[in-house]
Order: C-alpha cells, then structure tokens, then sequence
C-alpha cells in the first residue's frame, strides 16, 4: 500500500528539487518580503514600547524577578531556562528544543550610551548589526569587530562568536568586549571584565551559547573610521602564490608589518583567488569620488561575483562607502542565495527583483520542514571554521578534497594565548604563534554551497564528509564555529575545545541544573548519523 505514496513523493521531491528556483522566486521571495515587514513593525512596536534607555535597570530587574521564580520552583519540577526567542529567528542551522526549556522573555533591544573618550558603546544584547552600523557610521565610528549580515544580534556574536575583515588587528568579536552585564542561574546581576573578580567568567562568556546565564548588557569597542574604504583587488593565480601573499598582508609573518585596515581574500578555483585589501579614506577629490561604487545597491551585482571579474580584468581600485563595505556580503548571504537561485546576479532579475533580496534567514527557518532540514546538511555545506593560517593550503585542499565547492572565503585573525584564562579555545601551539607575539594567525574558513557530487546526483556521505573535516580542524588545533551544525561526540568535542575552565564557571555561577550544558545546547537536535544515511541517495 506504500509502493505508490512513495513513488509520487520521490517525483515530488525530485520536481521540487529541480524547480527550486522558481518556488523560492515566486514564492519565497515575496512571502519573506511580507514576513520580513511583519518582523520590522513588530520591532518597531517593540522599540516605542522599550525604546527608553533610562528603563534598562527596571527590565534587567524584571528578567532578575523571572529567575528568582524559577529557583522557587521544586527542584524536581524546575526545568532548563533559555531565552524565549524563537528558534526561527537566530542564525543557527539547529533548532535547540525550547519547548522542554523554561522560557524567559528578554526584551531588550536599545544602544543604550556611547562613550567617544574611551571608544566604546554600551547595547543591550538584541540590538543588531544593522542597527549598530545605523548608529555608529554617521558619527564615524564602527564596531571593530562587525558581522556583514544585518540580522545578527550583538548579544548572539557575543555569547557565540564573530569574525571580520578587521580581526586580522583585533582577533575575534570576543576580543573587542569591554564587559558583559550578566544575570546568573540564582538571580543574581553581575558585570564580568577581563580584569575584575568575575574574570573567569568573562574569559567562558564566548562561545558559551547562552549556557551560563542571560546576557542583559554589553560594553564594546569602536574604532573611529573615515566615509570610505579605498579598495584594492589583487588577482592571483598559483595556490603558493595567494596563500604566501594572504600570509604577507595578513601580518602573520612580521609582527611589525604596518597591515591594511581590512582584509580578506576569495577563493574561486584551487589556483585562483583575488585579494581585497581596504583602508580608511575620504573620497574629496575629483579624481576619488569618481571611483566611488555604492555596491549595496540592490541593482548592482553580488559582491563576491562582482570580485570574481578582476580574475580576468586584473589589478584594481575604488572607494567604497563604508556602511556598503561592511554589509557587502548581506544581499547574496556571501554566495548561499546562488544555491538557491542560480540565476539571481543577472542583471534583469536584480533590477526587477533584486529589490526583495536576501530571503530572510529567520523565514527560511520559519518555514523549515523535516525535509528541509535534512537537506541543510545533506545537500548543502554551512561550515565557518577558525584554523591556523600555517595550514591554508592544506585548508583549501581537505575542503575541495570533502566538499569540491566554491568560492571559499578566508579571513585572517589573530588568535590570542591568554593562558590559564583562555576560556573554551585551546591556546595556538607554540609553531603557530607569530614571533615575539602572544597571538597566532589564524583565518577563518568559509565554505557555503552545495558540493559539487550533490550537483551532480552522485552519492555524497554528508555525515562522513563532517567528520572527516572536523577531524582535520581538531588535528590541526582549529574550532569549528557552533553556530552551524556539528557530528562530534562528547568525547571529540573536548578535544577540540577546553572545557575546563568552562565547566568550574558552571559550578561557580549556579550554572549548572539551571541551563543546559555547551555540547547539548549546540548539537544538532535531530539525528544525524541516521538522517544522513538516509539521505545519501534518498531517490533511489
């Protein structure tokens, strides 16, 4: 009786599959829009409702009032607390299960001072990334550290990680955090810096995922900054070549090398890749603002695919807006949005429909279905991974060897040894430190798409391609980031970060019974192993 059901369900999918595009252009695209609306004028009411910074102390109290019932609860009853944001709206591939959590609201959405005599800005933990370069740009700053999707709320880099073109002067987001303003499991309210008695806790914040207490709080560092960023491409062909040259730039071989103010690089085949290296600059004169490109507008071509031109037009410059450089990446998610619709840099479909570009990450999670979910990793690749930058090239062969799929992104940043108090990140290893430095250079690894086998209908074993990476990361002394789904046991996860410090905070703080643990918190919520044997060829 299923024979049939299940024949006219692989047509389905596999029409589905093949007609991807057109569903998410006539579909997605519009419903997002519209969400997308939804989500804004409920943030606008939000805002008119908590928009009075002077009201923080009062909404922190009643976030502290919601723990205090929570620990009146029986023991037996009192189940793990979480945020009551839902799922759909943060920016991970999983789906933790807050339904079996207690949820507390934390409605905390305001920038709520900025101190220009100690370049910092103090935010509650929802406002995002948008909004703070909304802020920051017209009085000429910018966070040091800045994501390039729009969404991304502070308080989730924060207690997750983030990583930019800035990181290879600065290191991690984590790095450019000031203090945290933090309620723990009893109720109790306290500010974590790198120097005070809560020190040990500030160094477990990062990468934490929210399993230590509610972040209320944030102090962070800006830097001031100029209207543009005079761009350079640097087209480089030969593997040795770009790695060599990503070192040279980067700073990673001459501590005291003066380095640009941004950099980062895009790899479009095994020996091909164009360098970009920014610096702060006004545009004031006539032969400047004539090379001035407003790239964030929705007719112009997608960043990455616009960079991939000065492979063949060669050597090249201009000047950049500097609000456009640092979403530069938000219209086509970096390269995720070509998965879905090949034909979406065209230039009749961007002047016509570019306009409703990206689709919303929290509608595509919104609208996830099983089956959708299973494809996020078993068709396609979501995976950032912090690695040495003394294995780039080794880097970019296992990544095409296990996924074959391009562009792969590359940004360097400066990982710190902060000794006993490194938190969940394993110290660099002394032959990857940079000389006369307490830091290594180390680069992010971006590789998004849909591998190359999966394009080709052939058989790909998601789950072993993973693991076969992240074993590379923990032999190398790498981190994945969290964010994204991750098929490491408990045991292979301690090896490839520390938990040590992590798990006496727990204890210290009243973590421990009142949130969940890292590795359950950030494993995927479904079954892997068994989704991805599934659906190594789930048509035939």
């Amino acid at each position: 009786m299923d024979i049939v059901p299940q024949k006219w369900r692989k047509r389905l999918i596999r029409w589905m599959e093949d007609n991807r595009a057109l569903i998410i252009v006539f579909f997605c695209l519009p419903a997002s829009f519209l969400f997308d609306l939804i989500l804004n004028t409920r943030k606008w009411i939000l805002h008119r409702l908590f928009a009075d910074p002077r009201k923080h102390d009062e909404r922190v109290q009643a976030i502290q009032k919601q723990v205090g019932k929570w620990n009146e609860l029986p023991e037996n009853t009192r189940k793990f607390m979480c945020t009551a944001r839902p799922n759909w709206q943060s920016l991970s591939t999983t789906f933790f299960k807050k339904d079996l959590c207690h949820k507390v609201p934390i409605p905390l959405y305001n920038i709520l001072s900025l101190d220009e005599k100690n370049l910092t800005v103090r935010v509650e933990p929802m406002v995002t990334v948008g909004d703070i370069c909304k802020y920051l740009i017209p009085k000429g700053y910018t966070l040091a550290v800045t994501l390039e999707i729009a969404d991304a709320t502070l308080g989730g880099l924060a207690f997750g990680v983030g990583m930019t073109t800035y990181s290879h002067k600065v290191g991690l987001y984590q790095e450019t955090i000031v203090s945290y303003e933090v309620v723990l499991g009893d109720g109790s309210l306290v500010k974590a810096t790198k120097d005070n008695e809560y020190s040990d806790l500030y160094h477990c914040l990062p990468w934490s995922h929210g399993t230590l207490g509610f972040l209320v709080g944030l102090e962070l560092q800006i830097i001031p900054v100029k209207p543009y960023i005079h761009m350079k491409y640097i087209p480089i062909k030969g593997q040795k070549k770009y790695c060599d040259l990503i070192r040279q730039y980067s700073g990673a071989m001459d501590k005291d090398k003066e380095t640009a103010d941004y950099i980062e690089a895009t790899i479009y085949s095994k020996e091909k890749a164009v360098l970009m290296v920014g610096n702060f600059e006004d545009a004031d004169i006539a032969e400047k603002s004539g090379k001035i490109n407003r790239l964030s507008r929705w007719y112009k071509p997608w960043f990455y695919k616009y960079v991939e031109t000065f492979l063949d037009r060669g050597e090249s410059d201009e000047y950049i807006p500097l609000g456009d450089y640092l979403l530069r990446h938000n219209r086509a998610i970096f390269w995720v949005v070509e998965s879905m619709i090949p034909f979406g840099n065209n230039p009749l479909f961007r002047f016509f429909v570019g306009w409703l570009l990206p689709p919303k990450p929290a509608f595509l999670k919104f609208t996830t279905t099983p089956g959708v979910r299973a494809m996020t990793f078993t068709k396609q690749v979501f995976q950032d991974i912090v690695l040495p930058m003394t294995e780039l090239e080794r880097q970019i062969d296992v990544a095409e060897e296990l996924f074959d799929t391009y562009p792969i992104l590359i940004y360097p940043c400066r990982i710190y040894d902060h000794g006993e108090k490194t938190g969940q990140l394993r110290p660099p290893r002394k032959d990857q430190m940079c000389p006369g430095t307490n830091w290594g250079m180390f680069n992010d690894l971006g590789v998004y798409g849909v591998p190359s086998a999966v394009k080709r209908r052939e058989r790909f074993d998601a789950v072993e391609a993973y693991r076969r990476m992240e074993q590379f990361t923990r032999d190398v002394g790498g981190y994945a980031f969290l964010y994204a789904d991750t098929f490491m046991d408990l045991k292979e996860f301690k090896q490839m970060f520390d938990l040590t410090l992590y798990e006496r905070v727990r204890k210290k703080y009243k973590a421990i019974g009142a949130f969940p643990h890292l590795y359950e918190k950030v494993k995927p919520e479904i079954d892997v192993f068994k989704v991805g044997k599934e659906y190594i060829d789930p048509l035939s």
